[in-house]
């Protein structure tokens, strides 16, 4: 059975990473116009780079729970799945999963907006950093910002067109590309699941639901699915 997994901000939650959308998330005290654009980052470059500074900071503070270590068990036991996540994150990898796709990029990588190169970024960026392939100063977090097309599209299509199941993990179903995964992947004759907190703007679309705090219900299905 091949199996896609997409995952959002509230597998990571239990974490102590804050979420974008409920009511104490990051957007509430962040203009998302602000930091999380292009536009934003060419009016005001230096508080981008501090608030991205923060960010990994926090990141780099927080554990993988049981939600992230049961999708490492799964990848691991089940070659055949394809974890994208929309998070930023390190948190599946540092749980044990493998090949993760991350199709809105990674806290901890720098891009080059002149040469595209990346690398792994240091603990805080300056925008005055210059890029270690080319030497121009025009660094920035390896994230994708509203109105950038998130990465690795064709290879995760890909997969949903040939995937027997397709599962939704924490993530809110409100954001496209990723709120349009659910329709292909049931289009191509995919059985369909969500996993969350609560029901999703996009719940309806889903064949069968499973509700509560990731960490509990994560694990209970991951052990359904290998067997354990």
């Amino acid at each position: 059975m091949s199996i896609v997994i997409l995952t959002g901000a509230g597998i990571s939650a239990e974490s102590g990473l804050g979420t974008f959308r409920d009511k104490d998330g990051l957007w509430s005290r962040y203009d998302l116009n602000d930091v999380a654009t292009p536009e934003g980052y060419a009016r005001n470059p230096e508080m981008v780079q501090d608030f991205y500074d923060a960010r990994r900071a926090n990141c780099r503070g927080a554990a993988p729970n049981a939600a992230h270590q049961a999708l490492g068990r799964l990848t691991a036991a089940r070659p055949d799945t394809l974890l994208v996540t929309q998070n930023v994150d390190d948190l599946h990898e540092r749980g044990g999963a493998r090949g993760v796709v991350h199709m809105h990029g990674e806290l901890s990588r720098a891009l080059c907006a002149a040469c595209d190169h990346r690398w792994d970024a240091p603990e805080a960026m300056a925008v005055s950093d210059t890029c270690p392939a080319c030497n121009a100063t025009a660094t920035r977090p390896d994230v994708v910002w509203f109105g950038e097309m998130p990465y690795h599209m064709d290879r995760i299509y890909d997969a949903l067109i040939t995937a027997d199941l397709f599962v939704a993990i924490g993530t809110s179903g409100s954001v496209y590309p990723a709120a349009g995964f659910v329709t292909e992947a049931k289009r191509a004759g995919a059985e369909t699941l969500e996993l969350n907190l609560e029901p999703s703007e996009a719940y309806g679309l889903f064949d069968a639901g499973r509700y509560g705090p990731a960490s509990q219900i994560v694990p209970l299905w991951v052990d359904e699915v290998i067997g354990a």
